[in-house]
């Protein structure tokens, strides 16, 4: 039978169409671009098309095929970061080293690596010095000078030295295990694009088919001289046409891509409903203090009230100070502890006393029957510090922040705390101008520091003196003008974190703070951000392109097939054709 060959190459090249298009029904998923395909390739030899029947059901199974790989080029950029987690450490146990799970070495174990393995958990280098190339982490391509005292990330590879690390973090809470999980739920959560696409495609397989049915039994039972076989041929053309193929996986793979290309650079997305609120982003406001800035202070000037000396006043801040760990504590305890003072820095760590620490104001320190208060002006004078007194000195601090200090009621003088701007803040600000993006500064910093370095960044718009709550009225404020991003690092920006469109935190920055934001710049550049934008917005043009493109196209077709001006052949072209340029285009968001 000549027919033979023909059905045999459709059983061979089709088997994997036939066992999918067969278990969605039975599994009663509905009708699919499987079911689609069967029908047309069986109807086709059912009117004698036998050619036309197995070659398009053999070229849409190398379509398949090449998407297939496609997609997995695009899957690979992801996967390759799964190889962060190492899978041993090598902890010290008494005189040995033993090899162990990463799992089973909690924080304070201490952990040899050597050059070429990669460090199984974030610590603190005790002993060696290394290059480190973090560059699967950070995106950062050149290696980073790491010695001793210098805090290391794992799943980062140290290349000239081997390394003895402390640990910090468990296993679990390391670098290398949250840019896992970030991953895994980006592969989890969806945009509004793919949600539309899920939806559509469980209404529009059943409609074409109705469709389909329709063409072929209305019109040989209306129009005159109008032929079953003839209209059964179109409406068989019309399904291989109407496969949603193009669709279904090309946009959910310009997102999937698209992640994995933002990964490779440093920028670690969440998931794609935020890289799609990321295109239309119109504001973005950052914090201040670890996001512009290095968060690294440095003491610019004592200026203590009149009648007391500038050794007490640093005395009574170290001592306030001691239990804090914000930036600016650590600065005031670095700098006593590296100038001549009465107290040794062993009394004055020891003492007892309690502190309790209000969010974005100061600390509250109460000890021997006395109350130490540090923190900003307006914290002082709600704790009964007379507004004369601080007013004294005035208000000018440049770009330095002001932290005032009070015993007992009494002002002792304030201390001027300095930071210096983070490399590449000015060229972010600039190119978020250039996007037509407005900045603003968000800060808990006097309103004088904001606006010294709004001003070195050329940001005109400031909320200054802001308390967590305060930042979020201020947020909600902004978002009226359009979509905002918030940058932020610290513990207070948690909030703000979570309640903007897009939440972007720094990945040196507090872990609440990560877990709260959308999108981790493991790299600390503040130059990722409006890549970041940008990046969504090509994703954006990408997929929306393959709607546009995918759409037009099968119109077109459907048009042609109902006018008798399509055959199999193009209908394959249709299909599968417009699939793998949907899909091509797509791995482009890789790059």
């Amino acid at each position: 039978m000549p027919a033979l060959p023909f059905a045999a190459s459709w059983l061979l090249a089709g088997l994997p169409v036939l066992k999918n298009a067969a278990r969605g029904l039975v599994q009663r998923r509905g009708m699919d671009e499987n079911f689609l395909m069967t029908v047309a390739t069986a109807g086709a030899f059912a009117i004698g098309a036998w050619e036309e029947g197995a070659g398009v059901m053999l070229f849409y199974m190398v379509g398949e095929l090449i998407q297939e790989r496609a997609i997995n080029k695009s899957r690979s950029s992801i996967d390759a970061l799964l190889a962060l987690k190492p899978d041993k450490a090598r902890v010290r146990d008494g005189d040995a080293w033993k090899e162990v799970d990463p799992a089973e070495a909690g924080p304070g174990s201490v952990v040899l690596v050597r050059p070429g393995e990669r460090i199984p958990l974030d610590g603190v280098i005790i002993e060696g010095k290394s290059a480190v190339d973090a560059s699967m982490l950070t995106g950062e391509s050149m290696p980073i000078p790491r010695a001793e005292g210098d805090e290391v990330r794992s799943g980062t590879v140290p290349l000239s030295g081997a390394l003895w690390i402390k640990t910090t973090k468990s296993s679990g809470d390391s670098s290398a295990a949250r840019i896992i999980r970030l991953v895994q739920s980006a592969r989890e959560a969806k945009a509004k694009p793919e949600r539309f696409i899920t939806v559509f495609a469980r209404w529009y397989t059943p409609l074409v088919v109705g469709g389909a049915v329709l063409m072929a039994v209305l019109p040989p039972l209306f129009l005159p001289g109008a032929r079953f076989a003839d209209w059964i041929y179109r409406a068989l053309i019309l399904l291989v046409i109407s496969c949603p193929c193009a669709l279904v996986v090309s946009v959910p793979m310009g997102y999937f891509a698209g992640i994995g290309g933002m990964s490779r650079r440093g920028i670690m997305v969440k998931g794609s409903i935020h890289l799609d609120a990321l295109h239309r982003v119109k504001n973005v406001a950052f914090d201040k203090t670890g996001t512009l800035t290095k968060g690294k202070f440095s003491i610019a000037a004592l200026e203590p009230a009149p009648g007391i000396s500038g050794q007490l006043l640093l005395e009574t801040a170290a001592f306030a100070e001691q239990e804090s760990n914000h930036p600016i504590a650590r600065a005031i305890l670095e700098y006593f502890e590296n100038v001549e003072c009465g107290m040794r820095n062993a009394e004055y760590k020891t003492e007892a006393f309690s502190v309790r620490e209000i969010a974005g104001q100061g600390l509250e320190v109460l000890a021997g029957g006395e109350k130490i208060l540090a923190g900003t002006r307006r914290f002082l004078v709600s704790r009964g510090v007379s507004l004369d007194e601080m007013g004294a000195y005035g208000e000018k601090t440049g770009a330095a922040t002001p932290v005032y200090i009070a015993r007992n009621a009494r002002y002792l003088g304030r201390i001027l705390v300095g930071d210096a701007l983070k490399e590449g803040a000015v060229e972010a600000v600039s190119r978020l101008k250039e996007m037509g993006i407005r900045n603003t500064i968000f800060t808990g910093d006097t309103r004088s520091s904001a606006m010294e370095i709004a001003a070195r960044l050329g940001i005109t718009l400031v909320e200054a003196e802001l308390l967590p709550e305060d930042k979020l009225r201020a947020l909600e404020k902004l978002t009226q003008r359009g979509a905002t991003v918030f940058v932020g690092d610290g513990i207070n920006d948690a909030p703000v974190l979570a309640g903007a469109h897009v939440g972007i935190a720094m990945g040196s920055g507090a872990d609440v703070a990560v877990e709260a934001a959308d999108v981790i710049v493991m790299t600390d550049d503040p130059r990722r951000i409006p890549e970041a934008i940008e990046r969504a917005r090509k994703i954006h043009r990408i997929i929306m392109g393959n709607v546009v493109f995918a759409l037009s196209a099968k119109g077109l077709f459907i048009v042609m097939a109902g006018m008798g001006l399509a055959n199999m052949w193009m209908a394959l072209i249709a299909d599968a054709g417009v699939a793998l340029l949907a899909i091509l285009n797509s791995a482009r968001a890789l790059r």
